[in-house]
């Protein structure tokens, strides 16, 4: 894990300079936001979208997955996903980064001096704009962007469009690539958390992305050709040096936020059943970097407990389950906010092959995934692991069961990736929760949040009544068979 950061500087995009005696010339409009430095506002994008969803993804996300589960204040847990509490808003971080972004990207396209930055700006924003569409299906997209001086009440695009349209996920994903590729300027890219200015790794970045778009809408559209062209021309992330990731530090201010909550808040959160179960069932090593023994093991035990309870009816002793591990508290310099792997990318291609997609060996492609994924969470493979029950074809499972498992397992801390991959392929098999405020149903995208009810009325009612009155379980476009 690399690129640690010792100081952000959180920025503020519209700021009034003190009262002079000639301020009309100082301050001819001091309602316009100043302009600030490019490098300044990638890494203020990168890091606060990162910083903020990975607690996101820890909070919420991982007790969507069942990574995780939440002793009290869990009616997120229970899926009343209208009610969030210590996590489950992640709107206003997805929009507040893409608007910071496009200024990013504005500035790039409208001065020569900057034009380094317009190729990661749109690569930022058809990574941030695919995470928000798979959590929440439409969404205001193509007039939403430009607060400052646009539309401020926009309209829900269609999924469908925010993937496939001209200035979408995969277009701009492409124009990215292009602008990196055309771009033979002098001026160094700076505040790049991930890759410290070097352009390649952002193709690299943007071509895993583009695999991970093009597999997510494979239930829609033919992208077996796209796939194909990506993986023949081999440049995408395929090793752990070059992950899209940023490290946390040991201390505050950027350590991993949980690192710095109180205890109670931490302690909140512990092993789920179904993480238990998986991870014990492939003897996988990794329970002892993602948890630790419960307090009141004898033996050094892992315990977890059920998704969902109604924490005022039942008694739960904290000791008795095994909490988050010192990666996420006391040892936080070791962890990352993960964007893009080598093992995610390896997952999606070994997808890919056992699909037919692209002529590879699955099998060889899983087990590299698997390899990656071991190294990624500082914890070495065992030798027989992948002889074992996580062998791709082991007894019992299928290859596509094996590849999305041990995806979801890596995805910790990214919990909603593992809940929209298993939205996706049913995979893993998730358990039902204790206490349901959702009719016993898993969801299966999550609610517009109650301000857009209010501040966005017209557009909220049209996407309310395409989902059915904004229903947790009313499917995405890609997820509609």
């Amino acid at each position: 894990m690399k690129n640690t950061i010792y100081t952000i500087l959180i920025l503020s995009l519209s700021f009034f300079t003190a009262c002079t005696t000639d301020f009309e010339e100082k301050n001819t409009n001091p309602n316009a936001p100043v302009s600030v430095q490019p490098g300044l506002l990638l890494r203020q994008a990168i890091y606060d979208f990162g910083e903020q969803m990975s607690y996101e993804g820890f909070a919420a996300g991982d007790l969507l997955s069942q990574h995780r589960t939440a002793l009290d204040f869990n009616l997120f847990d229970r899926h009343a996903l209208k009610s969030p509490q210590l996590g489950g808003n992640p709107w206003p971080i997805f929009y507040t980064n893409l608007r910071d972004n496009e200024l990013l990207l504005k500035q790039a396209q409208e001065v020569e001096t900057f034009k380094v930055y317009e190729g990661p700006a749109l690569i930022l924003k058809a990574y941030m704009a695919q995470g928000l569409t798979d959590l929440f299906g439409d969404v205001p997209y193509f007039e939403a962007f430009n607060g400052i001086d646009g539309t401020v009440a926009a309209p829900y695009d269609a999924q469908e469009d925010i993937y496939l349209a001209e200035g979408g996920i995969l277009d701009n994903l492409d124009q990215g690539i292009a602008a990196i590729n055309a771009y033979s300027g002098a001026v160094a890219l700076e505040g790049d958390l991930f890759f410290d200015g070097d352009l390649s790794k952002w193709v690299q970045f943007a071509n895993s992305l583009k695999l991970k778009a093009l597999m997510r809408i494979s239930s829609q559209e033919d992208v077996a050709a796209a796939i194909a062209s990506i993986y023949a021309e081999g440049n995408f992330i395929s090793t752990n040096a070059d992950n899209a990731v940023f490290d946390f530090t040991s201390s505050a201010p950027n350590s991993f936020r949980f690192a710095q909550l109180r205890a109670g808040d931490f302690n909140n959160f512990v092993l789920s059943e179904t993480m238990e179960d998986i991870l014990t069932d492939l003897n996988d090593d990794r329970i002892s970097v993602f948890f630790r023994p419960f307090a009141n093991s004898t033996s050094g035990e892992f315990n977890g407990l059920i998704n969902g309870i109604d924490a005022s009816q039942t008694s739960i002793e904290p000791a008795n389950y095994s909490l988050a591990g010192t990666l996420f508290r006391e040892n936080t310099a070791q962890l990352d906010a993960n964007f893009m792997t080598a093992w995610e990318t390896h997952f999606i291609l070994a997808e890919a092959a056992e699909k037919g997609f692209i002529s590879a060996d699955a099998e060889s492609l899983y087990n590299q995934g698997v390899q990656l994924a071991f190294e990624y969470w500082l914890t070495d493979l065992p030798a027989d692991y992948l002889t074992g029950a996580a062998a791709y074809n082991a007894a019992g499972t299928t290859p596509l069961q094996q590849i999305i498992t041990q995806k979801w397992i890596a995805n910790l801390i990214n919990g909603y990736e593992g809940w929209i991959e298993w939205r996706r392929t049913g995979f893993p098999e998730f358990r039902a929760v204790a206490a349901s405020l959702n009719d016993g149903i898993i969801p299966v995208r999550m609610p517009y949040p109650a301000e857009e009810q209010a501040l966005n009325a017209d557009n909220y009612q049209a996407a309310a009544a395409a989902t059915n009155d904004n229903s947790l379980n009313s499917p995405v476009w890609w997820d509609n068979d």
